[in-house]
């Protein structure tokens, strides 16, 4: 999937050992992700080594990426994880696709 620097995503990222699942919304995926990577991006994924991208989608806009954000994190951890899978079943870095 292709997306603009400027296209609004929801994104999944996890640690090495995908025991922790953070899901967020961003403006500006590339940097979002960047920003996770070297310790700038939030507390609960720095303090957990979340550096890894396994899920992503674009969306039409910011009201669309809180939506969407918002009925991800109300899902089950069995119904995230479903759906990274159906991205990425082999739960490779994305980041380095963008």
């Amino acid at each position: 999937m292709t997306i603009t620097a400027s296209q609004f995503c929801v994104y999944i990222m996890t640690d090495e050992q995908r025991s922790l699942l953070y899901t967020g919304r961003t403006g500006n995926l590339k940097r979002r992700v960047a920003q996770h990577r070297s310790g700038n991006g939030g507390v609960f994924t720095r303090r957990y080594n979340l550096v890894k991208l396994v899920y992503y989608e674009a969306v039409e806009n910011c009201l669309a990426a809180r939506q969407r954000e918002r009925q991800i994190k109300r899902s089950s951890k069995r119904q995230r994880l479903g759906l990274i899978e159906s991205m990425n079943p082999l739960w490779v870095d994305l980041f380095m696709l963008l």
